[in-house]
């Protein structure tokens, strides 16, 4: 087997793997609404955080003191 094959065959896993985790979560409700809330957990601490070093990248190349 290739390492393009090899790669082909894992990527169709992973994909596979995850409808069936997707179809799993999305038919039950309480794994629904828990997978509802850990996406509002990430991007309510992983947005902000990214913003903020955003800005503070942006003040350090404007070549401003603080």
């Amino acid at each position: 087997m290739t390492d393009e094959h090899a790669r082909t065959a894992a990527n169709v896993m992973l994909v596979s793997a995850g409808l069936a985790a997707a179809y799993v979560i999305m038919t039950k409700p309480p794994l629904r609404r828990l997978a509802l809330r850990a996406v509002q957990v990430w991007l309510g601490g992983s947005v902000p955080v990214f913003l903020m070093n955003q800005a503070r990248q942006a003040w350090v190349e404007s070549g401003r003191s603080a």
